[in-house]
């Protein structure tokens, strides 16, 4: 196990730091306290839980807390369902029963989206996700996702380990290309600069 020797610096840091400060919300604390704690109880490097509060930070819109995806049931049903107009991408996702699209559409911090999805995460998870996709909403759950979902490269098949090290602090570029863990290389340049100010929190924070 990894995890924070001196929160109370950790938090002042972000305090200080212009993307979640001067006042960190009950909200923000909460997540960044089940994010370090899945990360934590994985072993991770400070780099490693850095790249996931960076991801965590963009996907939710800064909130650090789980998100669902925008849109309605004709939307997630065009996109995403057997009946819809991407069938092909309905059926790589594992939705092969009408109704499939909406019931598993993105939920979470990184959103994990079709039905072979949430049935792998309620595999490696324990959790009954299949039968209720809505848990990937709960903070815990959608942190525990996003940890072992990062390290074993679920979301693209590319893992942090093909970008980071264990032993030594993330740089921009290589913070950068880690970005195609989640979604090739858009926002890369952002989410590395949120990982950098990240990993600066848990070294202030004695991360070990």
């Amino acid at each position: 196990m990894t995890g924070l020797t001196k929160p109370k610096a950790f938090f002042d840091y972000l305090r200080a730091n212009d993307m979640l400060g001067p006042v960190l919300t009950a909200d923000e604390v909460e997540g960044l306290n089940v994010i370090t704690a899945a990360a934590g109880l994985a072993g991770w490097p400070a780099s490693w839980t850095a790249y996931a509060l960076a991801t965590a930070y963009h996907e939710t819109a800064h909130t650090m807390q789980p998100v669902k995806e925008i849109g309605g049931p004709d939307y997630f049903r065009r996109r995403y369902d057997i009946s819809g107009q991407r069938p092909d991408i309905a059926r790589t996702l594992g939705n092969t029963q009408i109704g499939d699209g909406a019931k598993y559409a993105g939920r979470g911090y990184v959103q994990v989206t079709g039905r072979a999805n949430y049935d792998r995460a309620r595999r490696e998870l324990g959790q009954p996700l299949v039968d209720r996709p809505d848990l990937a909403m709960n903070d815990a759950i959608a942190a525990a996702i996003m940890v072992k979902g990062m390290a074993e490269g679920w979301f693209t098949g590319r893992s942090l380990k093909s970008y980071l090290t264990t032993t030594t602090a993330g740089t921009r570029a290589q913070f950068v290309e880690a970005r195609r863990i989640i979604n090739g290389q858009d926002r890369a340049g952002d989410i590395a600069d949120y990982a950098l100010a990240f990993q600066k929190a848990l070294q202030a924070g004695g991360w070990a």
